[in-house]
């Protein structure tokens, strides 16, 4: 089977787009122009520089590179403070080309960005992906590796009756016409403002940035929209300046996403299947989404009644001008303007401009007095303590507060910037990475959901209603990403909540941004699968050894009343090691019937109906099964593992029905089908040069893994092994078909209990937490963005289809776009997920997540809305994309560069007075610190022992985890806990949660006379300073002294004293917020795994990589050129 068409997902391919496949002539390089779909080069970090010139450097990859393993400085003292300015050599040898100084060092002409600092450095690699036309004539400042790319546009888009965009009312732009034609009937305006955007200006309107604030005053208050740039003194505003206090801008955290940069879908067939996927499934949902565009929408047509607004819950009497009576929201003015397609002349009311007159450039006068706090101007050389001392907010959009209020949840849906720039140019020019993180099936607390037979969408893109369209009035509402004008049907004139009539615009489609619809069988190939589970355990010598199997039985033994189903609910168990074993568990068995199977090489089922069955008929036998399991395989000798074979015996079983296969596995399969053999070598973990074997070994588990996501089969892969496995191999088989992957390093019944005891509380997660069978999601966004790569385990089954045959509340997932057209007539765009999947109950459900976000003109908008969380997350996804199709030191120099380019764009483009030092906007000035962070981290670091496996794993996790946190393991959080005190405490549940703030990640932050936490995600460590005082010791570990603290203490004791109790209760709290167990390990500075606890403090220089401030100047030099 073919796998050409298969390199679409985590790795390699072109980009996509909402629409059909690009021209592949398109997609040939153009003359001058490197990776350009058009002529407008798109800005991508993860495409390697060309060097400025041939001279030889420090970093031979480029002209600025990241931290390499092997260090120019010698290994000294750990730096606990800045070193003084210049004059003062910092370190035994020169800096990167001098002492360090606080002013950035003048260049006047093109040479090497970095001295030799090697005795015979090895020459610079010119880039075969350089940005640059001619890569030995130095740009300034070209960018490192393209974020988007925006193919060319293939042809005329379909005719949907939708008038010209520039002709329309918007309902959230101010510059909408300010003598609107009386309604045919009115009432009193009402202080609530409605929930509905329509995307639109009228002509001739100023572009209007979104940068606003609400003024004091009557409600509904004016809105007033600050304006694109920050330091424009000399533009004249069109009206009054406003009043009120000055916006505050909250900082913005990063954003994750992916590095691919040529991620090609696989081609789709003419029916929307994919070459080489194998025979589909007949639930395979490729054409629902379009199904239902033909239905007639129901309802009387042509029976307007007026004006009805779109926001407001009242009808509003818009005669009198602006300046008569309260004043007014300019989205309440717009939403009563009347649809039509003539353009509306620009008439100044009397008494001067209203709100909705106001420019983009009155905003100007409030940045000049006060600069919004993300525009802060921030010297990184000589602000040490820039860590906020509690978790970071995500950034609220700058929407009117109406809209604001209604958005999606940052924890579901979320962008990298929250202003999304006017056009490509404006985003390259802004070196910032465009992109969504997305987290669609959380647990949510409140989760609205609607039964209806008529689920409204717009007939010609297929968008669900949501709070961000517009009603034109009763009886027509507008598309908000597609502009088109659709009918309300009859159904939707009634709301359920309210239980009256005439209102569509209060239901709770409108209402809420997130929301659940009950689907009719029009959203059903065939009746909804049960819930069917596989379990399919290693029973070698070696997985008997490690005890993992008593744990297991055990573990199912106790949940298996809770297993998410239905009384359709099915289960199944195989076992191998050279052999396949299957169960018999027929109702009517006195005990389970064990089937062998020797012909690996052509696997068979023996009794295909009896081996999965009705767990609520055969819950006795499979009970017994599980307690005899155990004792089963003690004596065993086998030591080979045919993990393909069981494998494919288990795609064999499930395919008729789909469902769920979970692997447990402990050695490298080395049996049959799929064998590998060992790839890692041992003495080159700690290697400087570029780490191999990356990549699968064999094709043999992306081919099964696709072959089961076109049956709806997700693989989930426990991975319990002190020995390396190739997850780089096995991980293919989750990665492609939505499935998971869990991995215990080193796991052993007596020698790792911390170990057991995580695989313990995970398994009861992974067996209990809800799941959604046979789900495909399709991501939708305002016509001229267009999305074109996809990060996270699922397999793309055409352009925009993500294939789930599982999908669980603890994936995450991440999206690249660009912007294919300008956005010049919008004042909002908006973007929709939408996941349609199978209940374990059999119900057929679609949870819809709309996220709306204002469009700017100006760079310092684009900055002052950066999320640098979601930034960093998203970069992340892109660089383990760039380490397995390129190479790690490329993903380690493009993330470098991403925090080069993106500072020297806020130099150059939106400070306007010079000064020295390294300067970012307040909104980015952990942006280095986080790039730092990820080049330190398990996955791409170098230079550090690192096992192929762990460093695998951690890329697994970058990618799979859900933004909030793959922060923590990109960036753990210090507590100090030895004087943990209540207050500022928080309470949860008679609970008192002490609230200590967040440290820097530095040695200089450590004292002997205390205890610190550090979260690092998926583990804590507790370390214990050798002078700790007596009563932490005491009444929180409960020994005597120091000495007496245990190697491998994992367990809190349960002590009845205040100081045990705060403790618990902290570690419990940060336990608690994650789907994960992470394990916790009490060390001293004798314990072994102090050295991986010193390792995650980013801050400080290693043999191998730069200390924070070090990497600073790094940056600054570069900056500077």
């Amino acid at each position: 089977m073919s796998t050409a068409g298969f390199n679409s997902q985590n790795g390699t391919g072109q980009a996509y787009a909402n629409g059909p496949s690009q021209n592949p002539v398109g997609l040939q390089p153009l003359p001058g122009v490197s990776y350009g779909m058009t002529h407008q080069p798109t800005y991508n970090p993860m495409q390697a520089k060309a060097p400025a010139t041939t001279g030889t450097g420090l970093y031979p990859s480029g002209p600025y590179q990241p931290v390499h393993p092997v260090s120019p400085y010698q290994p000294g003292p750990t730096l606990s403070s800045y070193p003084a300015p210049s004059g003062q050599s910092l370190l035994t040898r020169p800096l990167i080309g001098g002492p360090p100084s606080h002013t950035p060092p003048q260049s006047s002409s093109p040479g090497p960005r970095l001295p030799p600092a090697q005795a015979t450095p090895p020459p610079p690699a010119v880039s075969s992906s350089s940005y640059y036309p001619n890569p030995q004539q130095p740009q300034p400042m070209a960018p490192a590796w393209q974020y988007s790319t925006a193919p060319p546009p293939m042809g005329q888009p379909t005719s949907m009756s939708v008038p010209p965009r520039g002709l329309v009312p918007n309902n959230v732009n101010p510059a909408a016409s300010s003598t609107p034609p009386p309604a045919p009937y009115s009432s009193a305006p009402s202080a609530h403002v409605s929930h509905s955007v329509t995307q639109t200006p009228g002509p001739g309107m100023p572009s209007t940035s979104l940068h606003g604030y609400t003024q004091p005053g009557p409600a509904p208050p004016p809105m007033t929209h600050t304006a694109p740039h920050a330091y424009q003194s000399s533009r004249a505003p069109y009206g009054s300046p406003p009043t009120g206090p000055p916006p505050t801008m909250k900082p913005t955290p990063p954003h994750t996403g992916s590095l691919m940069i040529n991620a090609t879908p696989p081609p789709p067939k003419a029916d929307g299947t994919v070459a080489g996927n194998g025979q589909q499934a007949p639930n395979s949902y490729n054409h629902v989404d379009n199904k239902m565009a033909g239905l007639p929408q129901h309802g009387p047509p042509g029976r307007h009644l007026g004006h009805y607004p779109s926001l407001p819950p009242g009808y509003q009497n818009t005669s009198a001008t602006h300046n008569a009576g309260p004043p007014m929201h300019p989205a309440m003015q717009a939403a009563t303007q009347p649809y039509t397609q003539a353009p509306q002349t620009y008439q100044q009311p009397p008494g001067g401009p209203g709100p909705a007159q106001l420019s983009p450039s009155l905003a100007a006068l409030s940045l000049q007095s006060s600069t919004p706090e993300a525009l802060r101007v921030v010297n990184l050389l000589q602000e040490r303590n820039l860590l906020p001392p509690s978790p970071m907010p995500a950034p609220t959009p700058c929407l009117p507060q109406d809209l604001q209020k209604i958005n999606c949840n940052p924890e579901v849906f979320r962008s990298t910037l929250t202003s999304i720039p006017q056009t490509q140019s404006l985003l390259n020019k802004a070196k910032m990475p465009l992109g969504l993180l997305l987290h669609p099936f959380k647990d949510l607390s409140q989760l609205p959901v609607v039964t209806s037979s008529t689920i409204v969408r717009c007939r010609s893109c297929r968008t669900y209603i949501n709070p961000f369209v517009s009603f034109l009035d009763q009886r027509r509402w507008k598309c908000n990403l597609c502009y088109r004008v659709n009918d309300v049907p009859e159904e939707f004139m009634y709301n359920p909540v309210s239980r009256s009539y005439g209102e569509p615009h209060k239901r709770p489609e409108v209402q809420n941004a997130t929301i659940e619809f009950i689907a009719p069988s029009e959203y059903m190939l065939r009746p909804p699968q049960p819930a069917v589970y596989l379990f399919i355990l290693d029973v070698s010598h070696n997985a008997v050894e490690t005890g993992y199997l008593h744990v297991f039985c055990q573990s199912l033994l106790d949940n298996i009343n809770a297993l998410p189903g239905d009384s359709r609910t099915k289960v199944g168990f195989i076992t191998f090691d050279s052999t396949i074993h299957f169960y018999n568990l027929q109702e009517g068995l006195s005990q389970p019937q064990m089937l062998i199977v020797s012909d690996i090489e052509d696997i068979f089922l023996p009794t295909p109906d009896s081996l999965l069955v009705n767990l609520n008929e055969c819950k006795e036998i499979v009970q017994d099964l599980l307690k005899s399991l155990p004792n089963l395989f003690e004596k065993t000798m086998e030591t080979q593992s045919a993990l393909g074979s069981a494998l494919q015996a288990a795609f064999k079983l499930l395919s008729p029905t789909g469902g769920r296969m979970s692997i447990f596995q402990t050695q490298l399969p080395n049996l049959g089908v799929g064998a590998l053999q060992s790839r890692e070598d041992p003495n080159q973990r700690a290697s400087a040069k570029d780490i191999q074997h990356l990549s699968p070994a064999t094709d043999f588990y992306k081919k099964l893994a696709l072959d089961c996501s076109g049956q709806q089969v997700a693989v989930d892969l426990f991975l319990l092994s002190s020995q390396y496995c190739d997850l780089a191999s096995l991980g293919c088989i989750s990665r492609y078909s939505a499935g998971s992957v869990y991995y215990y390093p080193s796991y052993h019944h007596q020698h790792n209990p911390a170990q057991v005891e995580c695989f313990q509380k995970d398994l009861k997660r992974y067996l209990t937490r809800k799941i959604g069978f046979e789900a495909v999601m399709r991501i939708r966004c305002t016509k001229g963005l267009s999305i074109h790569t996809f990060h996270g385990n699922f397999f793309v089954r055409s352009t925009d289809l993500l294939s789930l045959p599982n999908v669980n509340p603890d994936a995450g997932f991440a999206v690249q776009m660009s912007i294919e057209e300008n956005l010049v007539d919008m004042q909002v765009v908006s973007f929709q997920a939408a996941l349609l999947y199978t209940s374990s109950k059999g119900e057929r459900r679609i949870r819809v997540h709309t996220l709306c976000l204002p469009v700017v003109n100006s760079l310092s908008d684009i900055f002052a809305g950066a999320d640098v969380q979601a930034i960093t997350g998203l970069l992340a996804c892109m660089a383990v994309d760039r380490s397995t199709t390129a190479s790690l030191s490329d993903a380690r120099d493009a993330m470098t560069n991403a925090a080069i380019d993106s500072l020297t764009s806020f130099r150059q483009s939106v400070l306007t007075i010079q000064q020295p030092g390294l300067l970012a906007p307040a909104c980015l000035r952990l942006f280095p610190l986080f790039i730092l962070a990820l080049l330190k981290q398990k996955a791409f670091r170098t230079g550090t022992s690192t096992r192929l496996d762990d460093r695998l794993f951690a890329m697994c996790q970058l990618k799979y985890q859900p933004l909030v946190y793959a922060l923590l393991m990109i960036h753990p959080a210090l507590y100090r806990v030895d004087d943990l005190s209540d207050e500022g405490a928080l309470n949860i549940n008679d609970r008192t949660i002490p609230q200590p703030r967040v440290l820097q990640l530095s040695v200089e932050k450590l004292s002997r006379e205390a205890a610190f936490l550090m979260d690092a995600g998926t583990v804590m460590y507790l370390w214990i300073g050798r002078n700790c005082h007596p009563n932490f010791l005491t009444q929180v570990l409960g020994v005597p002294n120091y000495a007496a603290v245990p190697d491998n203490l994992y367990l809190l004791p349960e002590l009845d004293t205040a100081e045990s109790q705060r403790t618990r209760a902290f570690i419990g709290w940060l336990r608690d917020q994650r789907p994960f167990f992470p394990s916790l390990h009490v060390i001293r500075d004798e314990s072994q795994l102090k050295p991986t606890f010193m390792q995650n403090m980013i801050e400080d220089r290693t043999e191998s990589a730069l200390s924070y401030y070090e990497f600073l100047l790094h940056l600054q030099q570069q900056i500077s050129k």
